[in-house]
């Protein structure tokens, strides 16, 4: 009979604006229009769809096999054979950039994925559970006192060199980024009057935090774990071009901007294009990440 009084209660409770808007503001045809009508959202999906198809074809239309090497079209400019010109070995510059952005882009997303889904739990536990409050908060205070980079960069240097443990640096330097903004979300939820009724009836607490507090968080995790895409990616390449992340030959973007500056006055496209795409990736998350926060504000017209 509890449960059957508690079902009852709780679809009387739940319509709240709060937890309503979240759901609907996802899915709904309002959602796709301000997307639609947001022009920076848009470029930004432009870029990202045309790294993300280029790159995940690139064994398909890449012109030349990624390592060959070719002595005699050694440092050659941007040509019709050679769309960005050619490195020190001759090898094509087009298709590493495609090869490139697998690597990259790889590295982003799993770099988002580890920190969003640790920062996520300890978010949610932070801002729910106020008795282990002060400690993970103090926990990721000190972790926010250094910079991303210099933090990833220490964690490479325990870890040791490699691509591998630069996708584990730049996930754990993102994760107070995560803590904070759920945990903040969570904090104004969960003293909400549908979240008192819950704990009234006897809800437990892990079908509070799965039914009622993270439908309300999601909104802010997509926002965050978009712009932190972008960030992630720098965040690798910074690391690959001080030679921390992926070595050569891995035709990561970071590692050819650090392979092409020693032949900057020379051969000035090997620096050039690698650095544009990186530079337009991270503009295309940061451009999404914007009108995913418009579209998704309840308070937006």
């Amino acid at each position: 009979m509890l449960k059957s009084i508690e079902k009852n209660n709780l679809s009387f409770v739940d319509p709240d604006p709060i937890d309503t808007q979240s759901k609907t503001n996802l899915f709904s045809n309002n959602f796709f229009n301000k997307i639609k009508k947001n022009k920076g959202a848009i470029i930004g999906s432009v870029i990202l769809l045309f790294f993300i198809i280029t790159s995940a074809l690139a064994p398909i239309i890449a012109p030349y096999p990624v390592n060959e090497m070719n002595f005699d079209d050694s440092l050659q400019g941007p040509s019709l054979e050679h769309w960005l010109g050619t490195d020190e070995f001759g090898r094509d510059i087009w298709t590493r950039m495609l090869h490139g952005g697998r690597v990259s882009l790889l590295m982003g997303l799993f770099a988002v994925t580890i920190s969003g889904t640790i920062g996520v739990v300890l978010g949610v536990i932070a801002g729910y559970y106020r008795k282990l409050d002060i400690y993970i908060m103090q926990f990721i205070d000190i972790l926010m006192t250094f910079p991303s980079l210099l933090m990833a960069i220490a964690i490479v240097a325990v870890l040791g060199v490699g691509l591998t443990n630069a996708m584990i640096a730049v996930a754990i330097s993102a994760v107070p980024s995560f803590v904070r903004v759920v945990r903040g979300a969570v904090l104004s939820i969960r003293e909400t009057e549908y979240i008192e009724a819950a704990r009234a009836l006897g809800v437990k607490n892990w079908k509070i935090i799965g039914r009622h507090i993270l439908p309300n968080v999601i909104s802010p995790i997509i926002i965050l774990a978009t712009l932190e895409f972008g960030g992630s990616i720098l965040s690798a390449a910074s690391l690959s071009f001080l030679g921390l992340g992926a070595q050569p030959p891995n035709p990561e973007w970071g590692a050819l901007v650090y392979v092409g500056k020693s032949f900057l006055s020379q051969a000035w496209w090997m620096t050039l294009f690698p650095g544009l795409a990186i530079m337009l990736v991270v503009l295309g998350f940061n451009l999404l990440g914007d009108g995913l926060r418009d579209a998704l504000d309840p308070k937006s017209k």
